[in-house]
């Protein structure tokens, strides 16, 4: 059976599944125009899209929702627009960034945070947005009124308490195991709370995914067959997919998941994936945004620590 090349693997991702225009332009501007300044002029945008099925009209609208639902601000030059995080979404981008690049294996200090919402103390709209956004940052609802995390991340609580309006509303504490009470012991409440079944065989279905196309490029970089817009377009299509995993994942610590657990070889995948073609990538990045400003800048600091550092590959 023929092997296929990177770039045949691209044309049949896309077709297998195009991703949505709207989360796709998210996933570029985060993985690719973050740590080139943080903005892009619209005509950059779409030629970077282009290669992954994303039309003109497309990037357009899809620019025009986010900017409509707050992720990003537009602004005017002349008759070019261009686009960058707006503020108050940037601390939501650096925590995903954050999430999305580092290694699985958060160890457990044997306590949680909980939120506590206690009848009357909040009306039922906020309870519903307020649970809302806890779960997407992995709390569980444990009972009525009662959210909790292992390993909770005080700045995403802080900036979902301020942006629901529940700060300052609501109970937020520590807790840990009483000794010599008798309780249950707390790492169980993991079993409880979360169903990790969905998250699990997602992982795999990412390893399956990619694991073929991490055989091809490896062929492929002995040779140098990867060109610059393949190679960064099989790193957005991988971080796209990656992150829509890692939205869905509670992030627990390493202690309460179970073993073996897939999320660590599906990040042992993305690393190697994303180490074998970014350098590619960014040749391509670097071509299409000085071609409308001749002083765009090159990938900042911060980006090549990405996945445990780049520099040394």
């Amino acid at each position: 059976m023929k092997q296929l090349t990177s770039t045949e693997w691209i044309a049949d991702s896309l077709a297998l599944e195009a991703p949505r225009s709207k989360s796709l332009v998210m996933t570029v501007m985060g993985d690719t125009i973050a740590p080139h300044g943080g903005a892009v002029w619209l005509g950059s945008l779409i030629e970077l899209l282009a290669p992954l099925g994303v039309t003109d009209r497309l990037v357009r609208t899809s620019v025009f929702r986010l900017v409509q639902e707050g992720w990003l601000t537009a602004s005017r030059e002349g008759r070019r627009s261009r686009y960058g995080f707006d503020p108050k979404s940037l601390p939501r981008f650096q925590r995903a960034d954050r999430r999305i690049y580092a290694a699985p294996g958060l160890h457990w200090d044997g306590r949680w945070t909980l939120v506590l919402a206690p009848n009357g103390s909040i009306d039922g709209d906020l309870r519903t947005a307020l649970r809302k956004e806890l779960e997407w940052e992995g709390f569980a609802m444990l009972g009525p009124g009662v959210l909790a995390h292992p390993a909770a991340d005080a700045g995403g609580l802080a900036d979902v308490l301020q942006r629901t309006g529940a700060a300052g509303r609501v109970f937020v504490l520590t807790a840990s195991r009483l000794p010599g009470a008798g309780s249950r012991p707390l790492r169980e409440l993991a079993q409880d709370g979360w169903d990790l079944t969905a998250v699990a065989r997602s992982y795999v279905d990412f390893f399956r995914q990619f694991t073929p196309l991490l055989a091809v490029l490896r062929e492929e970089a002995q040779v140098a067959q990867v060109s610059p817009q393949a190679a960064f377009a099989i790193r957005s299509l991988l971080i796209h997919a990656y992150r829509r995993l890692q939205l869905h994942d509670p992030m627990l610590p390493i202690e309460l998941l179970p073993d073996p657990w897939p999320g660590s070889d599906a990040y042992e995948v993305a690393r190697a994936i994303y180490r074998l073609v970014f350098a590619q990538a960014e040749v391509h990045v670097d071509a299409v945004l000085r071609r409308e400003d001749a002083s765009a800048p090159g990938a900042d600091e911060a980006f090549y620590q990405r996945f445990g550092g780049l520099r040394s590959v």
